[in-house]
């Protein structure tokens, strides 16, 4: 063996080792320039570019290979085997070309490194396949060692020089990639020479060589092809490189100064090849962060990237050869702009992908637009949908444009029964018989649009309306517009009309009884009293109030009492004849009249009405009902209206003050009566707040010690210009007026006051009015006072009589158990004057009972009256009930009580009653 650098200076040739190494750098070059090509030119002449450049490099280094060797001298003849010569060079030919298409068509780290081993192995096997084909009187012994170092030596240069080839475009790095293919070819050649040692034996005989002349001959045509190749190939390269430059400039200058849209080409891959100022302006990306760095993928939005949209969308391009949409796309900054996206396929002459060609135009202040417009459009759609009104909007020639759902809904149309072009009047004709359900002449759809028509005539408009039945009424306004066209609403006005008519009919009549009401029933009155004077004829006139109506809602409810109400009026109206009205003017007030000219017309008319009121009466209900009448007549009574009206309502007054009578006709002086009570009643109102009330106190005794054991609490009312008023007068009008409720609350509180000072043996009697007993909180507002007065219950004693009960017995009875809780005794006042006494006894524990001064006041003369007291006094005893007697006056009366056992008394011979028994007065009463 012998040193690497020894067989360079003593076995070869330096002169065709400079050749071969300028063959070398040539083709190297040439493959340089070959592979800088592809880029350039696209998809279409990839597989020619790189083919040419394969070649260019495998013959030249198979040039530079036999150039070396030729000019290698081992000291012996040698010669060349055909076959592995050009075997040698088939082989190199076919990896360079492959390894070149490879490396142009994947351009990656692992591509250079994949297509670097393939061309250092294809140069390793060319030098060994060509050092095979030596054929000399020698045997060639081979140094394992230096062979491996030949391989590395040829392929570790390739991976630096091809990244440099394909990656890269300056003129430095194509130099440096040039040498280093020349150095890795000049390596494996020195190195590999360098691992072989000769050894002297005889050279078989008989066999095919190319001497070293032929072999001359064959690398020098090699080398002049190569030569001429690389000439070729820097001409196409200047001349390609120039019609690059005028298109790419063109290109750019077309490209580059669009700025309203970014237009750019992706490869294959999606990856930005190229970026305009459009883009620049677009995305806020500048070119050199976008070229070979970013995807299509970076511009959209995380929701569209998540649903594979860039991919979906160069797949659709690659398909179809073009895709086209719309979404949001994202700047560098992050915001958002909304685009209009078109991706083309670019393709080679033989339709392999090269790329995509993508515009985009920002089109965010267009889809503002549309979104308001949407907006608008969407808020007008549903503004004429939700319209009251049905809508039809008419061209200049009275052709439908548009129309909304409610126009449909009030005809009664089927949606699809018309459509925007159609005439008005064929419109109106299927209307009309849509909701009249009959045919429609020509005369009166003529009508009915010359009606429209004229709707039109003036400054204001006035809408037409049309009432066909009690179940359709419509009113239509109609608008010109300034093109000749009109907009005609149709509004369905039924419930309108439904609700004037029965506000009208309220006005004139009674919303719970139907009846007219008082403003109907005078102007009915007021017109036939003025007839009635003009045919010497007279009118009656009939004042109605029910009886006790207060109680049956109290005790019955409303409800009951609307029935009644609507029963009595019911009966009325099946009563009445002709010439007769009848109205309700208040509460359970109503007024009947009738013109009449005989008295018989007159009887039969009260009767008619009298019976009204009668439980057998088919309108009225199950339970009793009464009313009462007053009656007066015109002329006779009263020469007005007015005074009619009032004089028919003092005989009603007096008929419902009277015990025994139903009906009163008017009779001079009512009125008087009625002024007085009206007063009367006006001062009892104000006779607390004007303190002309006041209390005496009568004392209730025991008739065998004769001691004081109570006091009766007896209202007195002192008026400033009548005097002294009898309880048996105001009593009833304060019930009958609800002032009985102010003056028994005020009454009570002043007596608990009052007794709340005097001995604590002593205890106080308060009469309860029979209204009273009624008020459902009467309990709570006793012993509120009890507990503001401070005053015992045990002491209050409250005296009701048996009329309390006459209403409503158990509601009554309801409420005086509540009262009898708390501790207060309940004592029957009057008792034998009722219709019930043994059962209201039965029904209730009462602490005492009041023996009626009627009863003591003939006792003396009466037997009878004798024997009441007797009985009552019996009853008593029997039940364990005291017994008070009441009236006492004479010493005969008091004799006779005591006779009987009675144990208590009350009257004047005992004590007359006291304005404050306190004090000196209370001490000489106890004694």
């Amino acid at each position: 063996m012998f040193d690497i650098f020894a067989c360079l200076r003593d076995d070869h040739d330096l002169r065709l080792v400079v050749l071969a190494a300028i063959i070398c750098l040539l083709s190297t070059s040439t493959a340089v320039l070959m592979v800088r090509q592809t880029p350039r030119h696209g998809i279409a002449p990839l597989h020619k570019w790189a083919a040419l450049g394969g070649i260019a490099t495998g013959f030249g280094i198979w040039s530079t290979h036999f150039i070396a060797m030729l000019g290698y001298d081992p000291g012996v003849v040698i010669g060349y085997r055909p076959v592995l010569t050009l075997g040698s060079l088939a082989i190199v030919l076919a990896t360079t070309t492959g390894a070149f298409t490879f490396l142009v068509r994947r351009q990656s780290v692992a591509a250079t490194t994949v297509a670097a081993v393939v061309t250092g192995s294809g140069f390793a096997v060319m030098h060994y396949a060509g050092m095979a084909a030596l054929e000399m009187p020698a045997r060639i012994i081979w140094d394992w060692r230096y062979v491996a170092a030949s391989v590395a030596l040829a392929i570790a240069p390739l991976i630096p020089a091809l990244h440099l080839a394909a990656g890269r475009r300056d003129r430095l790095s194509g130099v440096t990639s040039a040498i280093l293919l020349a150095g890795s070819v000049i390596g494996l050649h020195f190195t590999g020479v360098a691992a072989i040692s000769l050894v002297p034996e005889r050279m078989p005989e008989g066999l095919l060589l190319l001497s070293p002349q032929t072999m001359a001959g064959v690398v020098t045509a090699v080398s002049l092809a190569l030569l001429a190749l690389c000439i070729a190939s820097w001409w196409l390269y200047r001349q390609t490189a120039a019609v690059i430059i005028v298109s790419e400039r063109q290109f750019s200058a077309l490209v580059m100064g669009i700025t309203d849209c970014a237009i750019y080409m992706l490869d294959s891959n999606g990856r930005v090849a190229n970026w305009n100022m459009g883009a620049q302006r677009l995305t806020g990306f500048g070119a050199d962060e976008v070229v070979g760095r970013l995807d299509l993928s970076r511009f959209y939005t995380d929701e569209e990237r998540a649903g594979d949209g860039p991919k979906r969308a160069l797949a659709h391009a690659k398909a179809s050869g073009k895709y086209t949409g719309e979404g949001w796309r994202l700047r560098k900054d992050g915001s958002r702009f909304w685009a209009h996206v078109t991706i083309e396929r670019v393709a080679d002459e033989e339709g392999r992908l090269i790329g995509y060609a993508k515009i985009t135009r920002d089109m965010t202040q267009f889809k503002d637009n549309q979104d308001q417009m949407n907006e608008a459009r969407r808020h007008l759609d549903a503004a004429l949908e939700h319209m009251h009104q049905g809508l039809c909007l008419f061209d200049a020639d009275e052709r439908l444009i548009l129309h909304n759902s409610r126009f449909a809904q009030i005809w009664k149309l089927p949606p699809d029964s018309f459509l925007p072009g159609m005439s008005m009047t064929e419109l109106a004709r299927i209307s009309l018989e849509a909701r009249t359900g009959t045919e429609v002449s020509e005369e009166r759809l003529a009508a009915a649009c010359d009606m429209l028509r004229q709707t039109l005539v003036g400054d204001n408009p006035s809408p037409l309306i049309h009432e066909f039945n009690e179940n359709f009424a419509i009113s239509i306004s109609s608008r010109s517009l300034p093109d000749g066209g009109l907009v005609c609403t149709h509004e369905d006005i039924t419930e309108r009309c439904r609700s004037e008519a029965q506000i009208a009919y309220l006005a004139h009549h009674d919303g719970l009884t139907g009846l007219p009401n008082r403003s109907k029933f005078t102007r009915w009155l007021d017109r036939e009293i003025e007839n009635a004077g003009l045919r010497n004829r007279r009118v009656a006139l009939v004042a109605i109030d029910i009886d006790r109506f207060k109680e049956i809602n109290d005790i019955h409810g409303h409800g009951a009492g609307d029935d009644v109400l609507r029963s009595f009026a019911l009966s009325l109206t099946d009563a009445l004849e002709d010439e007769e009205c009848a109205a309700r003017i208040g509460g359970d007030e109503f007024v009947v009249a009738k013109i009449f000219d005989s008295q018989a017309q007159l009887d039969d008319f009260v009767a008619r009405i009298e019976g009204c009121s009668s439980p057998r009466h088919g309108h009225m209900p199950l339970f009793q009902v009464a009313a009462s009448l007053g009656i007066a007549v015109y002329p006779a009574d009263a020469q007005s209206r007015d005074a009619l009206l009032n004089n028919a309502d003092l005989a009603m007054y007096r008929a419902k003050a009277s015990p025994t009578e139903q009906i009163c006709f008017y009779q001079s002086g009512m009125d008087e009566h009625a002024r007085y009570r009206r007063q009367l009643a006006n001062d009892l109102r104000q006779a607390i707040d004007r303190s002309e009330f006041h209390v005496a106190y009568q004392p209730q005794k025991l008739l065998q010690s004769d001691k004081i054991v109570s006091y009766e609490a007896l209202l007195r009312w002192t008026h400033p210009r009548l005097g002294s008023i009898s309880p048996d007068e105001f009593i009833p009008l304060a019930e009958e007026t609800g002032e009985i409720f102010r003056i028994g609350e005020w009454v009570l509180r002043q007596a608990c006051a009052e007794a709340a000072q005097w001995d604590e043996e002593i205890g106080i009697a308060v009469n309860l009015s029979s209204v009273q007993l009624m008020q459902p909180d009467l309990p709570e507002t006793i012993a509120s006072i009890l507990l503001e007065m401070r005053l015992p219950p045990r002491r209050l004693e409250l005296e009701i009589t048996e009329t309390a009960f006459i209403t409503d017995k158990v509601r009554a009875l309801h409420i005086l158990r509540r009262i009898k809780n708390l501790g207060i005794r309940i004592a029957m006042d009057d008792f034998g004057t009722g219709y019930s006494s043994l059962d209201t006894l039965h029904s209730f524990p009462f602490d005492k009972i009041k023996i009626d001064k009627s009863f003591l006041l003939g006792a003396e003369q009466s037997g009878q009256a004798r024997a009441i007291i007797r009985a009552i006094l019996g009853l008593g005893r029997s039940l364990d009930i005291p017994v008070l007697a009441e009236g006492v006056e004479t010493e005969g009366q008091l004799q006779l009580l005591r006779d009987e056992g009675c144990e208590e008394a009350q009257g004047y011979l005992l004590g007359m009653p006291l304005i404050a028994p306190r004090g000196q007065a209370c001490a000489a009463i106890l004694g």
